[in-house]
């Protein structure tokens, strides 16, 4: 009788081992919020809703007092969420991982603890090669939120901080026309009979979409530019209607100069922003007529724009009245911080499910995108070639 042959080998009807999942163990945060020093900054990282929301899985968040004044947060508020106050800022720096909007001054750095975890805004145009390297020295993991990526490679703060920008534009240009600001004593809105605002914004990404929704949702009349098709096709969908749109050409540019009551600056540059309306466009505009340059933090793109601050915001010059404060978002302290509290939460929730901020790094490509400085070693690229110091690629630090 012949031998019945069997599909499978002897090795392969043995038992098997089976491979079972390793649970990764949740971790408790201890974060720290210190007060915002900088100058008319007044935004705070968390919200006392957000604080709630970390307090109640289990975290301990320890903030200093005063620190959400600015956003007319108490401390009351902040210790009802769950959170512990003190008005020793060097026991705030102390804690394992630290919240900031500003990044900390060289002060500041000396109160943090080795291995410290860090997350705060980079601002790498302020920056000053002793900062990474003081950093360096303790050992710090450093994460910059304005370079964190989402799941659609959008930067979720940036877009988020560029929404207030341009909705705030038009706002303050509102603002700056009444009379009440020995403005033109126009009006922002579509009165019947009178002919509407018309305004120019100079490009269309976050900031010139949501400068141009607030524009046309007031009942100007709006006209943009930018050199990039893609964008201005991108515009004209997310509005859901059509508006003048047109590329940067000197002769459309000069002529929309010359009738506009506003214009909007919101183009952004690799390094600097470009200077597109030359002193003699500025000329050529009516008097009483405002410009508000939301790219100064970069350079500004009208040749005649100098840094204003919340303080004394304007000037004028040939006769137009200038708005070219840095900051626009601190002016809207509020706003800007629930919607930076928005953005840190969930990362926060996943940090710690994840077992901590190293299996966050490992799993989350866009967490990594952030990253600039891994226990004390520099891994962002352009910051080592901006500052002239050695960097490594974090694909080798983190497995």
């Amino acid at each position: 009788m012949s031998k019945s042959l069997s599909p499978f080998t002897k090795q392969q009807l043995l038992p098997q081992e089976e491979t079972l999942e390793i649970l990764k163990n949740k971790s408790e945060l201890f974060i720290g919020i210190p007060k915002e020093t900088a100058f008319q900054e007044k935004r705070v990282c968390l919200t006392p809703d957000a604080v709630s929301a970390l307090t109640s899985n289990g975290h301990r968040i320890l903030i200093e007092s005063g620190a959400g004044k600015g956003a007319n947060f108490s401390d009351k508020d902040y210790s009802e969420a769950g959170a512990e106050i003190t008005k020793d800022s060097a026991k705030v720096y102390a804690c394992p991982m630290i919240l900031k909007v500003e990044p900390p001054t060289l002060d500041q750095i000396k109160l943090i603890n080795p291995q410290t975890i860090l997350i705060s805004a980079l601002q790498l145009k302020t920056q000053s090669k002793k900062y990474f390297e003081t950093l360096a020295a303790k050992r710090i993991t450093a994460l910059a939120f304005e370079f964190i990526r989402d799941e659609d490679g959008a930067y979720p703060a940036v877009r988020s901080l560029s929404e207030i920008a341009g909705t705030a534009s038009v706002l303050i240009a509102s603002e700056l026309l009444s009379n009440v600001n020995d403005g033109n004593g126009l009006m922002f809105g579509n009165i019947s009979g009178v002919p509407p605002v018309e305004v120019v914004i100079l490009g269309a990404g976050t900031v010139g979409e949501f400068a141009a929704r607030s524009a046309l949702g007031l009942g100007a009349n709006i006209k943009v530019f930018d050199n990039s098709i893609t964008k201005l096709r991108c515009i004209q969908a997310n509005l859901g209607r059509t508006v003048f749109t047109s590329t940067l050409q000197p002769k459309n540019l000069s002529k929309a100069l010359k009738r506009c009551d506003v214009v909007i600056g919101a183009v952004r540059g690799k390094n600097r922003s470009p200077v597109l309306v030359r002193e003699s466009m500025v000329e050529s505009m009516k008097n009483g007529s405002v410009i508000i340059d939301v790219s100064i933090d970069m350079g500004g793109c009208f040749e005649t724009s100098e840094v204003t601050s919340h303080k004394q915001p304007t000037f004028v010059k040939h006769g137009v009245t200038h708005y070219c404060v840095p900051n626009i978002p601190a002016r809207y302290s509020r706003s800007a911080s629930i919607s930076i509290s928005n953005i840190f939460t969930p990362y926060l929730l996943k940090i710690a499910d994840d077992g901590g901020l190293e299996n966050s790094l490992r799993f989350d490509k866009g967490l990594k995108n952030g990253l600039y400085i891994y226990h004390g070693i520099l891994t962002s690229k352009s910051v080592g070639e901006w500052f002239d110091l050695k960097h490594s690629d974090i694909n080798l630090l983190i497995f």
